[in-house]
């Protein structure tokens, strides 16, 4: 298809593509070491405690899947080759992958390490259809990093993301205006992102087995029954949404979780990593130069029955300090019967800092005063013997036998 042609078939509509790494950290892993080619590659955390982060497709076959238990993971697949997960290096080549999007299009919003949109309106007259430009795109990264990628193409974000994952990998799909209301009609709602197995099961009940049964029911009983969940599925039938692509977007939140060595209910373990997690989040937000309203306490059972319990601060902290007494008191509050296998908390409605380091509301007698002042002073000098030494240089007398 010639540019002319591309401009004419998809005409004032946007062109979004949507990029997603093969089994990224997985292959990352095969890049590095190529005597695990053709090997069912699984990268995760501990063995008897943590769960599948990457898994390569020789290790699908066997039913291995991201966030399945690592113990179940080795019965699945016994010769598997697992490897811890290393975030730094994938990473990197990341990065690298960013750049070759970026060189395609001023507008690239990553959404997570492995995937990004890319908005390609207005590019077909430098680089032809978006087809051309997609395996120009495939091209690149490939070139650059040995890599291999699926891409969707389409006219909003969430049909693109729902294109890209039609033939891994190393596929490509291409959903033009005048094909999307047929290609969403017989998509099973399973496959639409944000639909899990059982907002999937509540609509079956429906009888809404595909995104086209969805225009069975008004929009008004959907909202009813569904709420704003309703209301999405309406916009889904609908073709999406117009939602841009952002080059930067804020971070929504900041956690920090860990699965224990072992299940316990002792309360003062518990504490200590709640600690650690919560200086590393306010590291992350000094960091970013965010401030956080809302703290998390995030709990996963023994049987994976998971609990969060949140408080929303009088005033806005990136204290470590601050957020790990919050966390600590939320874990109180919490009547603990059974023993939990993970522990977290999160920080979350964030409000940025304005120029002078300050945050956007502040009051009087916010944690610039009195001992948090003092934590402040203490927090920053850690932060910059961090920078300087690394993860590590510096650790609480609390946490030292740990």
């Amino acid at each position: 298809m010639a540019a002319k042609d591309a401009i004419f078939t998809w005409g004032s509509r946007r062109i979004i593509a949507h990029i997603d790494m093969d089994a990224f950290f997985a292959s990352v892993e095969v890049l590095d070491n190529p005597a695990l080619k053709g090997r069912p590659v699984i990268v995760g955390g501990d063995m008897r405690r943590g769960v599948v982060s990457a898994a390569s497709y020789e290790a699908r076959a066997f039913g291995v899947h991201s966030a399945l238990p690592l113990f179940r993971a080795r019965r699945l697949c016994p010769d598997g080759i697992f490897l811890p997960v290393r975030m730094e290096r994938y990473a990197e080549v990341s990065a690298a992958v960013m750049k070759c999007l970026g060189e395609f299009s001023p507008l690239v919003e990553q959404v997570s390490v492995d995937e990004a949109f890319v908005d390609l309106t207005g590019t077909e007259h430098l680089f032809g259809d978006p087809g051309t430009v997609a395996r120009g795109m495939k091209a690149r990264i490939r070139e650059r990093t040995s890599l291999t990628c699926s891409v969707g193409v389409s006219v909003s974000k969430l049909v693109a993301k729902i294109a890209s994952d039609m033939n891994k990998p190393d596929g490509l799909t291409i959903v033009p205006p005048s094909d999307v209301e047929r290609f969403l009609r017989a998509l099973p709602v399973r496959k639409v992102p944000g639909i899990g197995e059982k907002s999937a099961d509540e609509l079956a009940k429906l009888g809404i087995q595909t995104v086209g049964d969805i225009g069975n029911y008004s929009p008004a009983r959907l909202e009813e029954r569904f709420g704003k969940f309703g209301a999405r599925l309406v916009e889904i039938a609908g073709g999406g949404d117009d939602s841009p692509v952002e080059p930067y977007s804020a971070p929504k939140s900041i956690s920090a979780e860990d699965t224990l060595p072992e299940d316990t209910g002792d309360v003062s373990i518990l504490r200590k990593y709640l600690l650690e997690q919560s200086d590393h989040i306010a590291r992350r937000l000094r960091e970013e130069g965010f401030r956080a309203r809302t703290v998390t306490l995030k709990l996963k059972h023994h049987d994976f029955r998971q609990v969060t319990r949140s408080e929303t601060l009088g005033e806005p902290t990136q204290l470590g300090e601050v957020i790990y007494h919050e966390a600590v008191k939320l874990l109180a509050m919490y009547n603990l019967r059974s023993k939990v296998r993970l522990v977290g908390v999160g920080a979350s409605n964030l409000e940025p800092l304005d120029s002078s380091g300050r945050g956007a509301q502040m009051s009087l007698f916010r944690e610039s005063t009195g001992a948090n002042e003092k934590w402040e002073k203490v927090e920053r000098a850690t932060d910059e013997i961090v920078k300087r030494f690394g993860d590590g240089a510096v650790k609480r007398g609390s946490l030292l036998e740990d």
